[in-house]
């Protein structure tokens, strides 16, 4: 464990021989359906009517980045010729599904070698555990999240110190701005606290069409429900941290922005432009990025606002536009229904 921590800590070099395999693009349907989509845990049978999340097919998003993940919470895998990262293994249950589209797309799910996290929540990493059985690869995690996956979420800042997912151990430390390296891919985590204490941001390079492409990866920004910004007894500095990470997120050079849930970076949006002009790729938009950021920075101003007026803590309206919503329905095709329910009334 410690060595493989120091190895982590100075960033992994892990070179191959092979040069990188590039796929035809993916073409895709589009979603259809209402304008979010819900976040989930374990596998059931969707009657008529529910709503829910589940697998959608996967694509290439630009260069050695694809969506491997499901219709709220989002997986990212990033290939190398030595082996691929994993971001976020997503819902408990979604193993199969998450397999599945690895190998839709030509690869081999056992051939991954790292997991990684954008923050612990078990909606993103419940399901590390079955992918580093099934795969063998490392899971390391930022040095502030280590005690929430340890314990199963009961020191989660938002709970009530229930367990909310099987408590697992990391297999090595990371800091803000530590690199890990595998087959010539460099991926870059960077500590963007708020959403959890933990809450980290990746960055990579991904090469398309000759042209080089900055990556960004992000953790969900926004504030969680209930939780004052102020005078929080579980997150003392949680009116502090998130300005830190806007600004270091603003910071970044960024070229293509995805986010750990799809509504939160325009998903569905870009992949109905993808499908109506097949020959571009609306994924590579940096004005994007600056949009994502600049609607959490405005909703966490206009709360900590609120709340040095004496106002209560964030309760968001049903239809605010920087929560996961539950608006799509189940299918019909036999396809997994996660977290199946009746929809939400607004």
């Amino acid at each position: 464990h410690g060595e493989m921590e120091n190895r982590m800590t100075q960033g992994s070099r892990i070179s191959g021989l092979l040069t990188l395999k590039i796929l035809p693009l993916i073409l895709f349907v589009s979603l259809a359906g209402a304008r979010a989509f819900a976040q989930g845990d374990g596998a059931r049978t969707a009657q008529q009517g529910q709503y829910g999340e589940f697998r959608i097919k996967p694509f290439q998003v630009v260069g050695n980045v694809y969506f491997v993940g499901l219709s709220n919470n989002t997986a990212y895998l990033v290939t190398t010729p030595a082996g691929h990262f994993l971001i976020n293994p997503t819902l408990k249950d979604a193993l199969p599904d998450i397999r599945k589209s690895i190998e839709e797309l030509g690869f081999n799910v056992r051939d991954i070698k790292f997991l990684l996290q954008t923050h612990a929540h078990g909606g993103h990493i419940a399901g590390l555990p079955a992918m580093r059985e099934l795969t063998g690869a490392k899971a390391p995690a930022m040095a502030q999240e280590i005690g929430v996956l340890e314990d199963g979420g009961r020191s989660d800042y938002r709970g009530n110190g229930g367990e909310t997912f099987a408590p697992m151990r990391a297999d090595s430390v990371i800091r803000d701005g530590d690199k890990i390296e595998l087959g010539g891919v460099t991926m870059v985590a960077h500590l963007t606290a708020g959403h959890t204490k933990g809450s980290t941001t990746w960055t990579t390079v991904a090469e398309e069409n000759g042209k080089k492409y900055n990556v960004v990866i992000a953790s969900s920004m926004r504030m969680n429900p209930r939780q004052a910004l102020l005078g929080n007894p579980k997150y003392s500095t949680l009116a502090e941290d998130f300005p830190r990470s806007f600004a270091k997120l603003k910071s970044l050079p960024c070229d293509v922005i995805l986010v750990d849930h799809s509504t939160m970076f325009e998903m569905r949006e870009k992949m109905k432009q993808r499908e109506q002009n097949p020959g571009t790729n609306p994924f590579i938009d940096p004005a994007a990025c600056g949009r994502f950021i600049a609607k959490y920075e405005r909703s966490f101003v206009d709360q900590l606002a609120k709340e040095r007026a004496g106002g209560p803590a964030f309760a968001p309206a049903p239809d605010d536009p920087t929560q996961p919503d539950s608006s799509l329905p189940c299918p019909e095709d036999g396809r997994t229904c996660y977290g199946a329910r009746p929809a939400r009334r607004r």
